[in-house]
């Protein structure tokens, strides 16, 4: 009997825990950024810890961070971002900008890990009276394919509305014109939360 309730509240527990978990779109235009660096009349605003959840917890151990950028060109010359500027830490060292793609790749819920609530699918309710079983009800074939693809479907659609804002946001060789304010999503391969700035070339 005593499993029986550990074996009920791990399973509780791991379905509070490892539900899928939604999207919420990031908006750069709308951010309010705090982070700001110029360099040559371009201004650069920056803005980290955007995700939260499982794309929060993938940034972690992937060890990539997402960031929002908003460029000012205020420069007298139409400018590439990738080509005539490029990020840098603050310590002068150039940052790879990953591609847009790979970003999202590394940092996608994966909607197959869901499948093993099928587990759950041979789980039966037993009732009884007097100590004697009187009757059993297979709730697993409702509770575990229910939720395996419950979670699949909601990942699946959390994925769609983060690569679509990740491939709108996509900035790298983006032309910005002079006078021109442009927004970008970027991966940056980094376990903290460095100062950026730009170098112009």
């Amino acid at each position: 009997m005593k499993i029986i309730k550990l074996t009920l509240l791990f399973i509780a527990i791991s379905t509070l825990t490892n539900c899928a978990s939604g999207y919420k779109m990031i908006e750069p235009k709308s951010i309010n950024y705090i982070s700001t660096n110029e360099t040559d009349n371009v201004k650069l605003e920056y803005k980290y810890d955007l995700l939260d959840k499982k794309y929060a917890k993938k940034e972690l151990k992937k060890g990539v961070k997402l960031v929002a950028i908003k460029i000012t060109n205020n420069s007298e010359k139409d400018i590439m971002f990738g080509r005539d500027t490029k990020l840098t830490y603050a310590n002068g060292s150039e940052i790879y900008v990953m591609e847009n793609e790979k970003v999202f790749k590394t940092l996608k819920q994966s909607p197959a890990s869901y499948l093993w609530y099928l587990l759950l699918t041979p789980m039966n309710f037993y009732t009884a009276e007097n100590g004697q079983q009187t009757s059993s009800t297979p709730i697993g074939l409702i509770v575990g394919p229910g939720l395996a693809g419950g979670n699949m479907i909601a990942a699946g659609s959390a994925n769609k509305k983060f690569r679509t804002e990740v491939l709108e946001y996509n900035i790298n060789g983006t032309l910005i014109k002079k006078g021109e304010t442009k927004y970008g999503l970027i991966g940056i391969k980094s376990d903290s939360f460095d100062s950026l700035k730009l170098k112009i070339e």
